[in-house]
């Protein structure tokens, strides 16, 4: 086992364009690291500059004690698992697994068998091992690719969007069966995926990238609680954060104001924001998470300066909760920064800053509301603001309001 370590890595291509600019990450050993973002952000490209299989064009990458950037892909004691398992067809279980180990030189029969032995029992797959790979399941198959991961006992594990192929059921339960066989084996791993979801379940720490530049590392709550600028704001989260156009007012209190409707900001909003003050009579953008709204009828004595007014547009229902789309007075942000951050989480057009508006002056909220609402399309809603957990963003800059940044980059 060895911590992994990117200092100032960059990859620059032939025609100028950098996938990964001067990267700097501290990978501890025996963590479970994962790199999110949406396609095209570099996440992939930092996997294979670790693996040997992409050139670094600038920095040092050292895995362990020793930089690597020329050292050839076989001499770097790490295990890959691609998203497309990689397996040999012709070779049966036991021997895709055993594969690697047969190319060591000075490695005994007996203990090849012992290690494909250990493996196949810790991932179920003691019946499994005289198949072929056309006889197995999506997941088998994956089982498979860890095992030959793990009989090499490496100093770190790489999986590249290794669950991307199976379907949402067998993604859960795979998902969980990695992270419990990482945490049993103590091995460095380096976790890439487009999906949030298993970034914040997986994951030690989370390194969110954007267009080939790390935007924050820090455990999955702090992702989630305090977001460094809008983009991790809007990608952390499904359904995406509301995020819409407000200014702060100062009368006798303080309050955020959202078109014709205004919201009460509490001493204990404030006091984890206290540099919110400053933007007394001044636009930010306000960011509301789904989860973060309730239907008024779900919640007895629900104080007047906490709920949003709106319509009904659209009813989702899950069973266990509903999704509404509800149309309220006022704008959803559309700065340059919002406006991207649509395009990058796939959240809109250049035109509508992440959420469709329904009217000039209108902006779509999206709550998650409990399963006993009754609001159907049409109907007059109020929702229950959380104001605790509010969020703000300077629209100039794109990042956070706090009181101190959270953390960014390799030291996070």
């Amino acid at each position: 086992m060895a911590q992994v370590t990117f200092d100032r890595v960059s990859k620059i291509y032939p025609d100028g364009t950098r996938a990964v600019n001067e990267v700097s990450l501290d990978i501890r050993d025996g963590e479970f690291m994962v790199l999110v973002g949406p396609s095209g952000c570099g996440k992939t490209t930092a996997l294979r500059m670790v693996a040997g299989l992409e050139d670094i064009s600038e920095g040092l990458l050292r895995i362990g004690e020793r930089v690597v950037n020329h050292v050839p892909s076989r001499d770097r004691d790490i295990a890959m698992v691609f998203q497309s398992y990689a397996l040999y067809p012709h070779l049966s279980v036991f021997e895709n697994i055993a594969f690697g180990l047969r190319l060591r030189k000075g490695m005994s029969k007996d203990e090849i068998n012992n290690r494909v032995n250990r493996a196949a029992e810790v991932l179920g797959l003691e019946e499994l091992l005289k198949r072929k790979p056309r006889a197995l399941s999506g997941g088998q198959r994956q089982r498979v690719a860890m095992g030959r991961a793990i009989v090499r006992e490496p100093q770190a594990f790489l999986m590249d969007e290794p669950l991307s192929n199976l379907d949402a059921k067998l993604r859960v339960q795979t998902r969980a069966e990695i992270a419990k066989l990482q945490s049993d084996l103590g091995v460095t791993t380096i976790y890439v995926t487009h999906d949030q979801i298993e970034a914040m379940t997986m994951g030690t720490r989370v390194a969110v990238m954007r267009k080939g530049e790390l935007q924050q590392v820090d455990e999955p709550q702090t992702l989630y609680d305090r977001p460094v600028n809008l983009f991790v704001g809007g990608f952390i989260g499904s359904p995406a954060m509301n995020m819409l156009e407000a200014t702060i007012v100062k009368n006798g209190s303080y309050q955020a104001v959202i078109g014709d409707q205004q919201i009460s900001l509490g001493e204990e909003t404030l006091s984890q924001r206290p540099d919110l003050k400053r933007f007394a009579d001044k636009p930010v953008i306000l960011g509301i998470r789904p989860e973060d709204l309730e239907d008024a009828e779900l919640v007895p004595d629900a104080p007047a300066d906490d709920v949003l007014n709106g319509r009904l547009e659209l009813r989702e229902a899950l069973g266990s909760e509903i999704i509404a789309h509800f149309a309220i007075t006022g704008s959803h942000a559309k700065t340059d920064e919002t406006r991207e951050l649509a395009r990058d989480v796939g959240a809109g057009d250049d035109d509508d800053g992440g959420v469709l508006a329904v009217g000039e002056d209108e902006a779509v909220v999206v709550g998650r509301f409990g399963a006993r609402s009754r609001v159907r399309k049409g109907d007059a809603i109020r929702a229950v603001v959380d104001t605790r957990a509010l969020h703000f963003f300077d629209p100039e800059t794109g990042l956070g309001i706090y009181d101190e940044p959270p953390g960014k980059g390799a030291q996070a």
